[in-house]
């Protein structure tokens, strides 16, 4: 098996071949082709084959665990069977946002590459937070945000308001999108969340800051 690690640059000479030294590994990154600092959102979206979606800004499936959770090894809503996991890509641009939605399963948001992003969330013993997900750790930003299942969110990006590239992963799997994922009505939940009315009715115009 061909080396995984890109730091195993050398390995030790092979005593079954009578101290010939192995091939090199090649590196899995490129070094001398950074990332440019000028990449665009287009660029991103092309590479990695994300398109529009209804929900997500900009969109790729990427994860569909092969193993199933079998019919009635799970409650309502889940109990017909499901993938044990699933996973997707997504970009928010400035006119692109997360909508207001709500999924069924329990899912992870991850920050790879970009601006982050202000997510509102609003749990279902109705408590509202307004969180951010970025780069900046030690500014509060968080690398990873867990939303429980039924959590209405949204989200839109900040920073120089370019573009936030992230992923979502999903436990049980979300197979059938029409029934997972809920959109929320705005002045309904504004009226259920009222200290956080102002927020969920200027969401997903693009952030200040």
């Amino acid at each position: 098996m061909r080396a995984t690690l890109a730091g195993a640059a050398t390995l030790a000479p092979s005593l079954a071949h009578g101290g010939a030294t192995e091939p090199e590994p090649q590196p899995l990154v490129n070094p001398a082709k950074p990332m440019p600092e000028t990449v665009t959102a287009d660029e991103i979206k092309t590479l990695l084959k994300l398109e529009p979606n209804t929900t997500y800004g900009f969109v790729r499936e990427t994860y569909a665990s092969d193993l199933s959770i079998a019919p009635g090894g799970l409650p309502a809503p889940f109990a017909s069977g499901r993938p044990l996991g699933s996973a997707l890509s997504f970009m928010v641009t400035p006119d692109a946002p997360v909508k207001l939605h709500r999924i069924r399963c329990e899912q992870l948001y991850h920050y790879y590459l970009g601006d982050p992003i202000e997510v509102l969330l609003l749990r279902e013993n109705g408590d509202s937070e307004l969180v951010i997900v970025g780069p900046n750790i030690v500014g509060g930003h968080m690398l990873q945000l867990f939303i429980p299942g039924n959590t209405f969110h949204t989200a839109r990006v900040t920073g120089k308001r370019r573009w936030f590239l992230g992923a979502s992963t999903q436990w049980p799997g979300v197979v059938v999108r029409d029934r997972d994922v809920e959109f929320g009505d705005m002045e309904q939940l504004a009226g259920k969340y009222p200290e956080a009315a102002a927020d969920i009715r200027k969401f997903p115009e693009p952030g200040e800051k």
